[in-house]
């Protein structure tokens, strides 16, 4: 996501429409929507999409009232062909680009993209959720977090000085939403976790102070505090008010389907992570490699017995 926004700003976009990227992109993606369907209930998963437009916005607005946006000369726009590159989108007349591949063709390019490029780049993160939230059920007793973050203007405060400096995407989050909530959490400071947690953490401000500045970082972790803090009060009274038990509901989504469907869905979900996850083992292990090799670079091959000088450097004893 930040290489996304600092691609856009460098772009022509102004600090407004970069802090509303930022913001809304991980809450109101296709995945993270559907992944809050299926853990969490109708009302988060309507409330959080929401909760980010109006924030996003908000804080977009705040910044270019502020800071008027400049006119800068905008790059052009990429017309290339997402197929397969066989156009530029410049020396073709886009009429005639339209005609170059079967909507067969466009299909199966679109189903690549969402399996291997959109759930590669989610794959890993969601499996990190999963075990976090299992780590949380198993060691974490529920009286505990019922008594400090069970709701209230507290328990929102709590869970957004938590959620602030930790990195977990917006994927991550959803499942360690899910079980705050059945421990106990009120689902309003859940959400403000699930806004705060893959909006801010010390590694994305700090970027972020890079492409917008100290002044407007600041603004934008204000205003998004703010209203983390404002929808999570506000969900917790719609669940009252409605005299809904979030535990009661969580996850029932999962019954709309059957269990002959749910099993040869699971499998394919693993075998279509097996290559992300993979491929990021192996990226690390690489990395680790050429670590090791450039710390021993400096010693030599052979060491010289033969030679008289303290400071050759061959090594010798």
């Amino acid at each position: 996501m930040l290489p996304a926004a600092a691609s856009l700003r460098k772009e022509g976009a102004n600090k407004g429409a970069t802090v509303a990227f930022l913001i809304a992109t991980p809450e109101s993606g296709v995945d993270s929507i559907a992944i809050s369907y299926a853990l969490l209930d109708p009302i988060m998963t309507v409330i959080r999409p929401i909760a980010a437009f109006v924030t996003a916005v908000s804080a977009g607005l705040l910044e270019n009232t502020i800071n008027k946006p400049e006119q800068e000369e905008l790059s052009p726009s990429a017309l290339s062909c997402p197929v397969d590159n066989c156009c530029d989108g410049v020396d073709c007349d886009p009429d005639e680009h339209k005609k170059h591949h079967t909507i067969l063709e466009k299909t199966v390019a679109g189903l690549k993209f969402g399996v291997g490029d959109v759930w590669g780049d989610i794959a890993l993160w969601f499996f990190v959720g999963l075990i976090i939230a299992g780590t949380i059920t198993a060691i974490i007793p529920d009286d505990v977090m019922a008594q400090y973050l069970g709701g209230g203007l507290q328990s929102m405060v709590i869970m957004l000085v938590f959620g602030v400096p930790i990195y977990i995407c917006a994927t991550a989050s959803t499942p360690v939403a899910a079980v705050l909530i059945i421990k106990g959490v009120s689902p309003g400071a859940a959400l403000v976790f699930l806004l705060a947690g893959p909006g801010t953490n010390v590694t994305s401000l700090s970027t972020m102070y890079k492409i917008l500045g100290k002044k407007a970082t600041i603004r934008y972790l204000v205003v998004l505090s703010l209203f983390a803090l404002l929808f999570g009060l506000l969900v917790d009274q719609i669940y009252i008010m409605s005299g809904i038990v979030p535990r009661a509901v969580l996850g029932e989504a999962s019954n709309l389907i059957p269990l002959s469907l749910k099993l040869p869905a699971t499998i394919i979900l693993l075998l279509i992570s097996i290559k992300p996850v993979t491929t990021w083992v192996k990226g690390k292990m690489k990395r680790k490699q050429k670590t090791d090799e450039v710390s021993i670079s400096g010693f030599p091959q052979k060491m010289n017995d033969n030679c008289e000088k303290d400071d050759c450097g061959c090594g010798h004893s």
